[in-house]
C-alpha cells in the first residue's frame, strides 16, 4: 500500500568527480531522501519523514502527526500510502522513515506471534521489548481498531446485552459472522467458549459480514472497532471485560533518534484520541468525502492541538 522508494544518480563530468560523488552518494542512509530541483535533499537530518500505510483511518492519523509536528516548529516530510508491513518496517528500522501510525496488537503479532497477552497495558509492554533497536513506541491512544463482538442495536435491547458474556443467556444459539480466518483465531468462537462459557456458531460470510448482520442472518458479528458503521448503522460492540480480544491500540512507533525530540507533541496526540475518534474521522472521508488534511486539521483544532 505504499509508494516505491526513490533512487538517487549523480551524473557529473570527470572522473574524479563523478568518483567522488558516487561514494558520497552510497554513503546516504535514507533511501526517502529525494533531490530538490537545486540539487539538495527534500528530506535533510532535521526533517522527520512520517509514514503511512495506504488505509484512509492510518492516513489521516499520519497526518495528525504532521500538522501537530508542523504546528511546533518540526520540518515534516510525508511519504504516506506505502504498503503492508513487509514493505515499509524495513525503513523505518532502518531509519528512512522516523515515525509512524501503528496498531499494538497487530504489530506485536508482526514481531512475536507467540505472545499471548491481550490486554491493552499487557500488549503494550510486550510490544515494547519485541521492538527491534533502533524503534520506540511512543504512548498508545484509548483509540484502537480491533476486533469486536458486535450485534445490533435492537437485537441488544431486546436480550438485554452489554458484554460477550451475556450471549450466554440467550435462549437459541446464536451465530457470529467474519472473515474465514476468525473461526480459528484465539478470540474465535472457542475462546469465546472457554472465557466466556459461550456457544456460538460461526459463518464465513467476509466481505459482507456487515450486511448479514444488518439483515438478520447472523446475530454477532466480527467488525473492527473503527468502522464508519459504528456511527453510520444502528449496531454496537459488546465489552469484553476479560480482554478475550487481542488489544491493538494506535501507537506511534518513531525511530530512537527522533523520539525523545517528538515525544511531547506526539504523545500529546495520543493523549487525545479517543475510542470513538476513529469512526468519526473515517465518516468524514468515507462518507463526507474530506480530505485526510482537511480532517486532521480540524480535529487538532477541536482538541486544541493547533
Amino acid at each position: 500500500m505504499f509508494t516505491a522508494r526513490k533512487s538517487r544518480l549523480a551524473l557529473i563530468g570527470g572522473i574524479g568527480l563523478a568518483a567522488s560523488l558516487v561514494l558520497a552518494g552510497c554513503a546516504s542512509s535514507n533511501p526517502l531522501d529525494t533531490p530538490t530541483e537545486d540539487g539538495g535533499e527534500s528530506a535533510g537530518s532535521d526533517t522527520i519523514v512520517i509514514g503511512s500505510q495506504a488505509y484512509y483511518s492510518n492516513e489521516i492519523i499520519a497526518e495528525i502527526y504532521a500538522q501537530a509536528l508542523e504546528n511546533a516548529g518540526f520540518d515534516v516530510k510525508k511519504e504516506f500510502n506505502i504498503g503492508q508491513r513487509d514493505a515499509y518496517m524495513p525503513d523505518l528500522e532502518s531509519g528512512a522513515i522516523d515515525l509512524f501510525p501503528e496498531y499494538t496488537g497487530n504489530l506485536l503479532e508482526f514481531y512475536d506471534d507467540a505472545a499471548d497477552v491481550t490486554s491493552p497495558e499487557d500488549v503494550y509492554a510486550a510490544l515494547q521489548d519485541a521492538l527491534p533497536e533502533g524503534l520506540t513506541a511512543l504512548d498508545y491512544a484509548e483509540a484502537s481498531d480491533q476486533d469486536t463482538y458486535t450485534v445490533t442495536k435492537e437485537f441488544a435491547e431486546a436480550n438485554n446485552l452489554t458484554t460477550i458474556a451475556d450471549l450466554a443467556n440467550l435462549s437459541e444459539k446464536a451465530t457470529i459472522g467474519g472473515a474465514p480466518e476468525f473461526e480459528q483465531r484465539p478470540y474465535g468462537p472457542a475462546g469465546a467458549k472457554e472465557l466466556y462459557n459461550v456457544d456460538l456458531a460461526f459463518s464465513a460470510t467476509g466481505d459482507t459480514t456487515l450486511e448479514a448482520l444488518l439483515a438478520g442472518e447472523i446475530q454477532v458479528a466480527d467488525i473492527y472497532s473503527a468502522d464508519p458503521a459504528f456511527e453510520t448503522e444502528e449496531i454496537v460492540a459488546l465489552e469484553d471485560p476479560k480482554n478475550l480480544i487481542l488489544a491493538s491500540n494506535v501507537v506511534p512507533i518513531a525511530s530512537s533518534d527522533v523520539a525523545d525530540e517528538i515525544a511531547d507533541v506526539i504523545n500529546g496526540v495520543s493523549a487525545a484520541l479517543g475510542a470513538d475518534d476513529l469512526v468519526a474521522l473515517g465518516v468524514q472521508s468515507t462518507v463526507d468525502e474530506k480530505s485526510p488534511e482537511d480532517i486532521a486539521k480540524q480535529w487538532l483544532t477541536d482538541n486544541d492541538l493547533l
